[in-house]
């Protein structure tokens, strides 16, 4: 009886097993830095666009009645509520603190930006989103103050 040898080997040589050890490189990168890596970009640009309110209000509540449209709430009263809503969702989302609600928090931001305001704006808007949904999914990570908080949590019972 002979034996059968198996050929496949999930380590093959030459150019193709240099191709599939490179492809596979990026399996090694921690998650946790790409959750940093989303809580920050995101975090980014909302605390851009809540510096740029803030820095010139009297345009701000301008754009908000004239431009922005929005049905049903006033614009006196949705400026500073988007504009609260960016620096506190951005802070939270940057340090990974509440984070699950404050992406919950920036996607309805995002939501009201893409059906109301800016509709054709719609991949930018994605990109946002997948990052708020990353960490509404997927928690913030190993690198965040909520990881933290549930470590003590947990020491603590």
């Amino acid at each position: 009886m002979t034996a059968i040898s198996d050929h496949t080997s999930s380590n093959p040589a030459g150019f193709v097993g240099l191709y599939k050890r490179i492809i596979k490189l990026p399996e090694h990168i921690p998650f946790s830095l790409v959750q940093l890596a989303a809580r920050v970009a995101v975090a980014h640009v909302f605390w851009q666009s809540a510096q740029s309110k803030l820095a010139s209000w009297p345009v701000t509540l301008q754009l908000f009645a004239n431009e922005y449209n929005l049905p049903i709430i006033d614009p006196s009263i949705a400026a500073p509520l988007a504009t609260t809503a960016e620096i506190t969702g951005s802070v939270l989302i940057f340090f990974g603190l509440f984070s699950r609600l404050a992406a919950l928090m920036l996607l309805g931001v995002v939501s009201v930006i893409q059906i109301f305001v800016y509709p054709e704006n719609w991949a930018e808007h994605l990109l946002w989103a997948s990052s708020l949904l990353l960490v509404l999914t997927r928690g913030a990570g190993a690198i965040s103050a909520d990881h933290l908080f549930e470590r003590i949590l947990r020491t603590e019972r």
